[in-house]
């Protein structure tokens, strides 16, 4: 059901603090997961979810909650910050968070430097 232009502002700011309080979280992979998971309820996800989740389903997944391109972008830039600070599972964070870049690149019809910039940089 597409959402109403008043719906699809509130929802963008919805997802917008969701996404500023995830970036603002110092996520150490040591502590666990439970900030994170109360954070990531509120998109309808955990940590674990995100763990396991293939690149194109959370394409799907986003795109199932109404993000708009500058918070997919930032949420991709959240799973790039994880695989900066983790051991393990680095190069799943990155096939992610590439995947949403392109969806964003492909979708939006838009060619986009900086997201350009941030695939290339992801895939090293």
């Amino acid at each position: 059901m597409p959402l109403t232009a008043r719906l699809r502002d509130e929802e963008n700011e919805r997802i917008n603090n969701v996404l500023k309080k995830l970036i603002g979280l110092d996520y150490v992979p040591e502590t666990g997961t439970d900030s994170i998971d109360q954070i990531l309820a509120q998109i309808g996800l955990t940590f674990e979810m995100l763990s396991n989740l293939s690149p194109q389903d959370l394409v799907l997944h986003l795109k199932k909650f109404n993000f708009d391109w500058e918070n997919a972008e930032q949420f991709a830039d959240f799973l790039i910050s994880v695989s900066d600070r983790s051991n393990e599972n680095s190069i799943h964070w990155k096939q992610c968070a590439i995947a949403v870049y392109n969806y964003i690149q492909s979708e939006s019809k838009v060619f986009s430097f900086g997201i350009s910039t941030k695939i290339a940089a992801a895939k090293k």
